[in-house]
């Protein structure tokens, strides 16, 4: 396989590290010394540099002020941002982006997607359904009101002032009802992406206020410390051009967030690993670097073949969803095995860098515990290996090879 990257896409990851590399990531308090949320925002100072840089437009066409890049110039974003931890919604916001230009209202799109690329809008998504375990589009339905059953063209919706609206003021759409858990970043976000299901089972994905009547917020705790919120749909109405029922939406967004989030894992465990080989490098034992024992070196060696089928899985998915290729699977197979080796392969790399870094590891004036506590969010983000890994099955039983 030959994935050498464009002059493009690299010199997006160029201008990521120069502004990932004032990150620290102990720039929140820790998390295993922080009751509750390790803190109330995003990291807004980042998102602003990002939004100047033309990070967050990478992936936006020119039409809406962005670079025109695709899922793999994010894919290489997100790789470095997990290095540092980054406390931002690169992913979600980017992702529902790309996914209202490719398949939403043109109108709703030129209102949404230059303000996404300037900063000024964030977007997420609720992707875990009621429970994590369902698919998420059941955890909420969709029904249709007003006029050809939600085919309007939403003229009937009043501004409020600042871009946002205040709900349907007749015309036609939809209403929702249902629980979106453990949406990432709900809170400072401007729109929710809420998959839904009509009554005929077909999956809508819903852009949702954040302050539209109806919806409301419970806060949650992430693994890592960070803010998520049970979104809760009680009789909430949005414009037809605000649900996106084009087919293949859903499962197209879901396939880049799980790879988006196979990225970050990698990037996660590249910084992991090179943490370890300095610090082995360094702490002796007899007179010499523990590095250079044997039993020390194998792990390590492990570990980073662990990292290079991550990376390679991560690249053939990102492909595949970057340019529709065909294949002997759709491109689901592919999504499946990057998140199997992504949620084993990052689970065994830091617990291989706690064994080496011994008690200093432990150590909470040390990093390495707050990407443990990361790691592990990105490992069960969106499905562990074993979801994968059942649907992967599924996938070859109903396409057999060969």
């Amino acid at each position: 396989m030959d994935f050498t990257f464009t002059e493009e896409q690299q010199a997006a990851v160029e201008a990521a590290r120069a502004v990932f590399s004032d990150v620290a990531p102990d720039r929140a308090p820790s998390p295993a010394l922080t009751p509750g949320a390790v803190a109330e925002d995003i990291d807004r100072q980042l998102w602003h540099e990002l939004a100047r840089t033309d990070l967050l437009g990478l992936t936006l066409s020119p039409d809406h002020g962005g670079a025109g890049l695709d899922p793999i110039a994010l894919c290489l974003v997100l790789r470095e941002s997990a290095k540092v931890l980054a406390r931002v919604p690169l992913l979600e916001s980017c992702a529902v982006a790309m996914a209202i230009e490719r398949y939403g209202d043109r109108t709703l799109a030129a209102e949404l997607l230059p303000r996404a690329g300037r900063g000024e809008l964030i977007l997420t998504v609720g992707a875990n359904g009621r429970s994590g375990h369902d698919p998420a589009e059941l955890a909420v339905s969709a029904q249709p009101y007003g006029e050809d059953n939600g085919a309007g063209d939403g003229s009937g919706e009043s501004d409020t002032g600042d871009g946002e609206t205040d709900g349907p003021a007749g015309g036609s759409g939809w209403v929702l009802d249902g629980v979106q858990s453990a949406v990432p970043w709900a809170q400072a976000a401007d729109r929710i992406a809420v998959p839904a299901h009509t009554a005929g089972g077909r999956p809508v994905l819903a852009l949702v206020p954040r302050t539209r009547d109806g919806v409301t917020l419970a806060d949650q705790v992430s693994t890592n410390g960070e803010r998520l919120a049970e979104v809760r749909l009680e009789a909430v109405r949005v414009e037809a051009r605000e649900v996106i029922d084009a087919a293949g939406c859903w499962d197209w967004l879901r396939s880049l967030l799980t790879t988006g989030t196979c990225a970050l894992a990698l990037g996660l465990g590249e910084r992991v690993l090179a943490m370890t080989a300095e610090y082995t490098g360094k702490r002796e034992q007899f007179g010499f670097p523990v590095a250079t024992f044997q039993a020390v070196a194998v792990q390590a060696a492990d570990r980073y073949i662990d990292l290079r089928a991550m990376e390679a899985t991560l690249w053939q998915a990102a492909w595949r969803i970057s340019t529709d290729t065909g294949g002997p699977l759709p491109a689901a197979g592919d999504v499946a095995v990057a998140k199997i080796w992504a949620s084993d392969g990052v689970r065994r790399v830091v617990q291989t860098a706690q064994h080496l870094h011994g008690g200093f590891g432990a150590d909470t004036d040390y990093p390495l515990h707050r990407y443990h506590a990361w790691a592990k969010q990105i490992e069960l983000s969106l499905g562990p290996a074993a979801a994968h890994e059942e649907a992967l099955g599924d996938l070859l039983a109903a396409h057999p090879l060969g």
